[in-house]
């Protein structure tokens, strides 16, 4: 008889989800086997686990996706209750990953210790970067969804609404909050000189325009503006979000 699915082992389900492009839910890719392990599960019970969240994605419904069918009130009540917060996931899955991996023991000493977070040393930490990271870059498919550079270490998930603009409980970590764009990119972003529509398309500002005469420029910039982004697989950018950064960022900062 098959075991009954706990509302923690879903939550760790989901949030692997959320940081996997659905043509990488199989039993062979390396999280989920790093994750049936973890769960004492078979990689296939856990791939199939994250394909019953796919029926609730109305982005990949938009795109002829519908995932599988034959899931349970749990699927639905976990996708509810974390969609629209990916702070408090990332936070409740630590949790759900502490509880699994240590010992009592070493919960009775370290009571408090969330798995694989940095210590913050100067600058305030941004607690849950990493998963804000890889769920972005995930979902654009590890390119830049302006140029179409895939070399991560010049990828940034970039915040479409600034992290200190952010609420810190549902923007700072959301996906639909973040952009996967290559270091000039972001930088120019992050400036106030380059914005995305609410149709995505790429805007170029006037003080970028002011230098079409460089060559170098139209070719970083003078070519895309106008453009259509690509858009991610999950998790579309979401329009108050843009609307903020074209209203209070683009062409403001400099």
């Amino acid at each position: 008889m098959a075991r009954t699915w706990t509302r923690d082992e879903e939550i760790l389900a989901f949030a692997l989800y959320c940081k996997t492009p659905f043509g990488k839910i199989h039993s062979r890719n390396d999280e989920i086997v790093r994750l049936a392990d973890v769960l004492g599960r078979t990689p296939g019970s856990v791939s199939m686990k994250m394909c019953n969240f796919a029926r609730f994605d109305e982005q990949l419904h938009a795109r002829g996706v519908v995932g599988l069918s034959n899931g349970s009130h749990l699927d639905e009540e976990v996708w509810n209750d974390f969609s629209k917060n990916m702070e408090f996931l990332e936070e409740k899955s630590k949790q759900v990953l502490l509880r699994l991996r240590v010992s009592e023991e070493a919960n009775e000493q370290n009571p408090d210790l969330p798995v694989g977070e940095t210590t913050r040393v100067e600058a305030n930490a941004r607690i849950n970067q990493s998963f804000f990271r890889q769920t972005v870059l995930s979902n654009y498919a590890g390119a830049c969804c302006i140029t179409g550079l895939a070399m991560p270490s010049l990828l940034t998930a970039s915040h479409i609404k600034p992290w200190k603009d952010s609420d810190p409980r549902t923007e700072r970590t959301n996906p639909r909050n973040g952009l996967c764009l290559n270091a000039l990119h972001d930088r120019a972003f992050d400036r106030g000189l380059i914005t995305v529509t609410t149709d995505y398309r790429v805007i170029v500002s006037k003080q970028i325009k002011d230098f079409y005469n460089m060559e170098v420029v139209q070719e970083f910039f003078g070519k895309y503006d106008g453009k259509k982004i690509e858009l991610p697989e999950k998790f579309l950018p979401a329009r108050q979000f843009i609307e903020f950064h074209n209203t209070n960022i683009f062409e403001r900062l400099g």
